[in-house]
């Protein structure tokens, strides 16, 4: 049995596709290499990130475990606009708690979460909450504008915009 047989995601992705890995952001699928490990061959695309350019070796078997997908749709990103549109919601606790709440939904690579973290950062006021949001509209526009055929600044743009003039 292949890879694929066992895996039927494998074959979804391919050289050249832009797609999403959850921790590092949109990124270039480049090549697909494959190496032997242990004794056994194992496959990987080799992703390399639009934003910092990092190179990322994920494994074929696993690309959809690990949280590689493609790129959001429109209507997937038109939820994640709505979003921003909100009222910001408060957090009650401690900083360190929501801090790491805040990069956990960064992290997980879904423009929905990565969404409302920039709306709940946006009037943040501490050196962490501006980092937090800095991070979360840079990864939201480079998707946003990849997706929408726009440039990253105009995207950027029309996110801020949104956060500025809600509701």
């Amino acid at each position: 049995m292949t890879a694929s047989q066992l895996n039927p995601k494998v074959s979804t992705f391919k050289i050249g596709d832009m797609v999403v890995y959850p921790t590092h952001g949109v990124g270039l699928i480049e090549a697909e290499e494959e190496e032997e490990i242990a004794g056994s061959k194992m496959s990987f695309f080799v992703v390399s990130t639009v934003k910092n350019k990092v190179t990322i070796r994920v494994p074929k078997t696993r690309a959809s475990k690990a949280g590689l997908r493609h790129l959001s749709s429109t209507i997937e990103l038109e939820e994640a606009i709505e979003i921003l549109k909100q009222k910001s919601k408060i957090k009650k606790g401690n900083w360190p708690s929501i801090a790491q709440d805040y990069n956990s939904k960064i992290n997980s690579g879904k423009p929905t979460l990565i969404a409302a973290v920039a709306r709940d950062c946006h009037e943040g006021t501490s050196y962490s909450e501006k980092m937090l949001y800095r991070e979360a509209v840079g990864r939201l526009a480079i998707e946003y504008a990849l997706a929408m055929g726009i440039d990253e600044q105009s995207a950027e743009k029309r996110i801020i915009s949104i956060l500025n003039y809600r509701i």
